[in-house]
């Protein structure tokens, strides 16, 4: 038997977050580092799987398989094709850069709600929440990927709910009562969607005698099983719902500025770099990979909904006085994008949307740690409080200033090549949707600028004055960030080649081909 890498990879944090919410109450300090070198062995693991995937192989690789529930068809399954591989690498490369960040962030008060920040606690969630995503990226069993889609919000709902920022501005009550407002907000919203796909996920199972993703795929290819078209469509329709609120995709995104807004900065990097993904990843791999009738069926009214996300999104950003929240409302614009390219049903935008999930990861990563670190300083989430940043904090400036124009989709920078693979396949097959997509373009260069202008230009505000730059910790966050932006921006072969071989499976699972250029209307 070979070596199960894969339940390693994922089983590793599970037993990392066991082990640090362990730690006696008094070693807080051997918590964190703990967590941090599991959260490296985690790494190590994942490029381990990075490295031993072949991308002109079989279609999942490094495949695991064993009985679980026998009476109901259900196995453990695990696989992993070009695109679980990139998005377990983005989840256990960000990680250590998570917990270096939030090194501080759950250290106990001097007030009565110091209770409520147990550090052990903070790094144990964090590593919990590592171990359920790597899971649902390698989840070949449509029931086992149900599990660790849901299970993952408990760890979340504490996280935001238990741990939220100490730069919110009004009393502990009211804080605490956003905070819970927020982390309600956030499970109600995803057990809603998770229930919806629960109902689908047992209809499935009524309509194919199993739960394996791989076989249901190849029945469907080979005509052994077929779906009534509206059997098909309302189980489209159950998968679909639970993902877009997950991704989020408008109008299912209301929970996500609420609940990066009032937590902390690593958190709030956790939801949207890391457990969103989930949702946009999911889409490729069960929801055009299950049922590719009803996904092409489906197809214009969620890219109407894409274009209003890449819109709506971009236009709140605008107007936004809180940075978190404009980050937030930002990612919406952003997974507006990632959808657009899904369903755009092209291998340009499929495999675009495969790098936008890797490249938001990380711009958002950058942007929004060096946010956490500037309102650490200040003590304020508002765009108001700050000015002349970059006088007195020029590195953490400079950080800032790379992290925005990524996210804006700067040519040089990762997101680029991601962005401008999605308008290329939504042109291609759609010119209409992929010229009003633009626009969301141009909004984020305004919001991005703005953000930027009002925070770090102009005069010196007396309150940031005596602002620090960047600690040797907070360098080490952010540098290979920085890098990675610039490198993969700059040469992101490695990324492409990894991602177009699972890409082409994924189009010939929904039976399409990319349109050929009209040569005659081009002249």
């Amino acid at each position: 038997m070979s070596f199960p890498l894969l339940t390693a990879t994922a089983a590793l944090p599970a037993i990392g977050a066991i082990a640090t919410a362990a730690v006696p109450a008094a070693r807080r300090t051997a918590a964190k580092w703990l967590a941090l070198l599991v959260s490296l062995a985690t790494l190590a693991l994942a490029v381990t799987v990075l490295v031993r995937f072949d991308p002109d192989g079989a279609r999942y690789q490094l495949t695991e398989s064993r009985s679980w529930i026998a009476e109901f068809g259900v196995r453990y399954e695990l696989g992993v094709d070009g695109i679980g591989v990139a998005l377990i690498a983005l989840t256990a490369l960000l990680m250590p850069f998570i917990i270096l960040a939030g090194w501080h962030d759950a250290d106990p008060l001097e007030t009565k709600s110091s209770r409520w920040r147990p550090t052990q606690g903070f790094f144990a969630l964090i590593l919990a929440v590592e171990a359920m995503v790597i899971l649902s990226f390698e989840a070949t069993d449509v029931f086992l990927f149900y599990i660790f889609f849901e299970a993952m919000l408990i760890p979340m709902y504490f996280l935001i709910g238990g741990f939220g920022d100490r730069a919110h501005a009004g009393t502990d009550e009211n804080a605490s009562a956003q905070r819970s407002y927020a982390a309600v907000k956030f499970l109600l919203y995803n057990l809603v969607g998770g229930l919806i796909m629960l109902a689908a996920v047992i209809g499935l199972y009524v309509v194919a005698g199993n739960f394996s993703l791989q076989e249901i795929t190849e029945a469907r290819a080979n005509g052994t099983l077929e779906m009534a078209t509206s059997t098909e469509r309302w189980l489209f329709l159950g998968f679909f719902f639970a993902f877009a609120v997950k991704a989020p995709l408008w109008p299912l995104h209301t929970w996500l500025p609420n609940a990066m807004g009032e937590s902390t900065a690593p958190v709030a990097v956790l939801i949207t770099a890391v457990v969103d993904k989930v949702g946009t990843f999911a889409m490729l791999r069960f929801c055009l990979g299950l049922f590719p009738e009803a996904s092409k069926w489906a197809t214009p009214v969620i890219l109407v909904l894409a274009l209003i996300s890449i819109i709506y999104g971009a236009l709140l950003a605008v107007g936004q006085r809180d940075i978190k929240r404009l980050v937030a409302y930002a990612s919406i614009s952003h997974f507006g994008f990632i959808i657009l390219g899904i369903f755009a049903m092209t291998s340009q935008g499929q495999s675009g949307a495969t790098l936008y999930m890797v490249n938001h990861g990380i711009s958002t990563a950058a942007l929004m740690l060096v946010a956490g670190f500037l309102i650490s300083r200040r003590g304020s989430r508002l765009i108001a409080d700050y000015g002349g940043v970059q006088k007195v904090a020029p590195v953490l400036a400079g950080t800032f200033l790379i992290g925005g124009l990524a996210t804006l989709s700067l040519p040089g920078l990762a997101p680029f090549v991601s962005e401008f693979l999605v308008l290329v396949g939504a042109f291609a097959r759609y010119p209409v949707v992929g010229i009003i997509a633009t626009i969301g373009i141009v909004l984020a260069a305004l919001y991005t600028l703005v953000l930027y202008q009002r925070t770090m230009t102009g005069p010196v505000k007396p309150e940031v004055s005596a602002m620090p730059d960047l600690r040797a910790r907070e360098l080490l966050v952010v540098a290979p960030l920085i890098a990675l932006l610039i490198g993969l921006g700059v040469y992101p072969k490695p990324l492409t080649d990894l991602v177009n071989p699972a890409v082409k499976h994924t189009m010939s699972d929904v039976q399409q081909k990319d349109p050929k250029p009209d040569v005659e209307a081009a002249k």
